[in-house]
């Protein structure tokens, strides 16, 4: 059967239309011809494609972590872009946000940032002297016990073996949490590298994230695309909320901290209100593990000053979790308590750190997506 004439004309003058053209030519521009592959095929090519991308990130681990930071860094900041954005165009919001959050991070770097280094390394000089005082007070908590025969063993014995398990500990702690926070930025590229690359993701998130999402709608069917488009909504607002809360949990948890400590007198304030910011990041743990250099070091000054810093850290963690953290991030995880603390046992146990940190952000991801098929997958009865 032959192409009608008038076809057949219109095809021809489309193809004249487009010769001497410097566009380049639409490849999913109708018509085309389709190429028939069976389902096993379609399945064998995507599971190679997702291998090749596996073996990538195995082999370059910084493009992971540019990808999750700029995710993050995207997520953090649409709650400040969406807000400007009532008052001033999108692009400009975005630009606005992140020129505040530069500011920030320069304000940070010429003021705080040699401040803290400094009283870092003299907290690391007086680490002897620190040592010293608390096994002093451990040694004569010891006698006392053993003055009422509660003791099973010689004061000193013990006190040895107490001061080698704590030593041990803090270095190891201190150790992976050191390794994790920085060993996870820096890896087989320089971190200035790794932070452009999260800023330039996240820029493009927050610029193109429409397109990004029609992108992942066109890739459902029809039927499904309003589910999918729900599913997208609960993940930007869940991790959105949770991570942008989160950061300004840990700043005031740090600030907190570093300003009750200086009014107590204690040493270092700023160095040790900085470790409080960075070990919040763990559920539940991170407010002991914050507190424990504190309270070594207030020993130094005197018990009565040792005494209100535990009372100070006491107050903070009532603070954070009746007040900074319902109000801020609200019911962002949905997770029980019991669940948050297994997922940060389960994610230092297969990351390290780095488990840790994601932890409870992989945590929201798997409940929203339970919740999404739970009410969704049903069976033949």
């Amino acid at each position: 059967m032959g192409v009608k004439p008038g076809r057949e004309r219109g095809t021809a003058k489309r193809e004249r239309g487009h010769k001497g053209s410097t566009a380049e030519p639409d490849v999913t521009a109708r018509p085309f011809t389709p190429i028939p592959v069976s389902r096993r095929a379609r399945n064998v090519l995507l599971l190679a494609v997702l291998a090749v991308l596996a073996y990538v990130v195995y082999l370059v681990p910084d493009v992971l972590t540019t990808t999750i930071g700029g995710i993050a860094l995207a997520l953090v900041l649409s709650f400040p872009v969406r807000f400007l954005e009532h008052f001033l165009p999108r692009g400009l919001a975005i630009l606005l946000s992140f020129l505040l959050l530069v500011g920030l991070v320069l304000l940070a770097a010429l003021f705080l940032v040699p401040i803290i280094a400094e009283q870092f390394a003299s907290l690391v000089g007086s680490v002897p002297y620190i040592v010293g005082v608390a096994e002093q007070y451990l040694s004569d908590a010891l006698n006392l016990l053993e003055d009422r025969n509660l003791l099973p063993s010689d004061p000193g014995e013990v006190a040895s073996r107490v001061r080698d398990a704590l030593t041990n500990a803090t270095s190891s702690i201190a150790g992976d949490m050191l390794g994790g926070v920085f060993g996870f930025v820096y890896g087989t590229f320089s971190f200035a590298l790794t932070l452009f690359g999260v800023i330039f993701v996240g820029a493009y998130l927050l610029s193109d994230v429409r397109r990004v999402q029609a992108t992942y709608l066109r890739t459902v069917p029809h039927a499904y695309r309003r589910d999918a488009r729900i599913l997208w909504n609960a993940f930007g607002f869940s991790l959105g909320r949770y991570l942008s809360g989160l950061a300004l949990v840990l700043f005031i948890q740090g600030a907190v901290s570093a300003l009750g400590m200086w009014m107590l007198g204690v040493p270092y304030p700023l160095v040790l209100g900085a470790w409080v910011s960075i070990t919040a990041v763990i559920p539940y743990l991170g407010a002991f593990l914050g507190g424990i250099p504190a309270l070594l070091v207030a020993l130094t000054v005197s018990p009565t000053t040792a005494l209100l810093t535990v009372l100070l850290f006491l107050v903070i963690q009532q603070l954070e979790g009746n007040f900074l953290t319902p109000k801020i991030q609200g019911n962002a995880l949905h997770v029980h308590p019991i669940l948050v603390f297994l997922a940060v046992i389960i994610g230092g146990g297969l990351a390290g750190m780095a488990g840790v940190i994601v932890a409870v952000p992989a945590l929201a991801v798997l409940r929203i997506i339970f919740d999404f098929f739970r009410v969704r997958l049903c069976t033949d009865n």
